[in-house]
């Protein structure tokens, strides 16, 4: 049946039948629906292939095509250096605070502050006059006492220079009574600050502590001047209460100056404070060599090394870690094969182990480990004997 056709402002309208057009317009909205959802398709199709590309990186990062480049070293019991490290201070140990036994006039002084010194070198002297004065005074009273002495005695009947027949309490009442006692004892104090006049270095080391000036009056309360022990010192530290069993007397340490880091002096430990006090630590000291270069009051750095035997080590670049545990790769038949394991010492470079993870005798992979996996293939490059 031919369409009707109806003429508009010589526009033609061609009418459709009512099927054809809902056929129509169900294209119309397919063809919109589909256009819109395409991008969204495309889109999910590009992610799929890049979780894809990411996928099969990892595989590739893990497990290479290449074989990895190791070292190995195998696995012995040998002695092991355990090392602790604290912080001390240096002190002298000999250490004194010199004064004079009494009072006077500074007459000499012979040294300065760093001046270093000798056992009985003399220091310093007071002036002289007062002091001789002072003993010929005692020296005169003292024979005088003599004198009275002797008539006390003459007196009870004895004969002079016959003191080994007088009774003793005899002998004591004649001395009350003469003064001689007491005569004898100011000679005696008299003669020992005149000796005592000239200040000495009770051993060998260097001055400090010197302010005293020439001519001016010094007293037997101040100290004149410290002399400080040049050949020993001794090293303050303190380890904590649970390191306590990993150290003992005579054990070695060494001591590097903050000042001077690569300087290293030798050492052993002399004292363990057998006290532990509120923040849990004890108090160690050490005796240390220290050539004359070492100064009371440095701040240093202390390594306490001691020898334990019969110990399973491993370098520390043996250990990698793998989502927080300790893992340790061995070599066995061209494979890496991965070992959990549990350290227990730990020195500069080296660790102890403990369990039975692995055994003596396993080649362990010292090199080249860090993105290993468990049976990658491997090339032994060197083997450490």
């Amino acid at each position: 049946m031919e369409q009707e056709k109806y003429t508009c402002e010589n526009k033609i309208i061609i009418p459709l039948k009512t099927n054809n057009y809902k056929n129509t317009m169900k294209i119309l909205f397919y063809t919109c629906v589909f256009c819109g959802m395409l991008p969204f398709l495309l889109g999910a199709c590009s992610e799929a292939g890049k979780e894809k590309t990411v996928e099969e990186e990892g595989v590739n990062t893990v497990l290479p095509d290449k074989k990895t480049e190791v070292t190995v070293v195998p696995l012995k019991r040998q002695t092991f250096y355990h090392e602790l490290v604290s912080n001390g201070k240096m002190k002298a140990a000999e250490e004194a605070a010199l004064n004079f036994e009494t009072g006077g006039v500074v007459a000499k002084i012979y040294v300065k502050n760093g001046t270093r010194v000798k056992k009985d070198q003399p220091l310093a002297e007071l002036d002289p006059f007062l002091l001789q004065n002072k003993t010929a005074q005692a020296t005169d009273a003292l024979a005088k006492a003599r004198l009275e002495l002797q008539d006390v005695l003459i007196g009870q009947g004895y004969a002079v220079g016959d003191t080994a027949s007088v009774p003793t309490d005899v002998m004591r009442l004649a001395k009350v009574k003469s003064g001689y006692d007491q005569a004898l004892y100011q000679y005696e104090i008299a003669r020992y600050e005149e000796e005592h006049a000239t200040l000495r270095a009770p051993f060998d080391g260097v001055v400090a502590n010197l302010f005293a000036k020439p001519y001016n009056r010094v007293s037997t309360a101040d100290a004149f001047c410290t002399v400080i022990g040049s050949n020993r010192m001794e090293v303050d530290f303190t380890v904590l209460e649970n390191e306590l069993p990993l150290i003992k007397q005579g054990d070695k340490v060494t001591v590097s100056p903050y000042a001077n880091p690569g300087a290293k002096y030798e050492g052993r430990i002399s004292e363990i404070n057998p006290l532990v006090d509120e923040k849990g630590m004890v108090n160690v000291k050490a005796t240390v060599a220290s050539r004359g270069e070492l100064f009371s009051g440095m701040n240093v750095r202390v390594k306490v090394r001691r020898e334990l035997p019969d110990q399973l080590v491993i370098p520390k670049s043996a250990l990698v870690l793998r989502s927080g545990k300790q893992v340790v790769f061995t070599l066995k038949n061209d494979m890496a094969i991965w070992n959990y394991v549990q350290t227990q010492l730990e020195n500069s470079d080296s660790y102890t182990l403990v369990g039975e993870e692995i055994k003596e005798g396993d080649l362990v992979i010292a090199t080249g480990n860090v993105n290993l996996a468990h049976e990658a293939p491997v090339t032994v490059v060197e083997e450490t004997k």
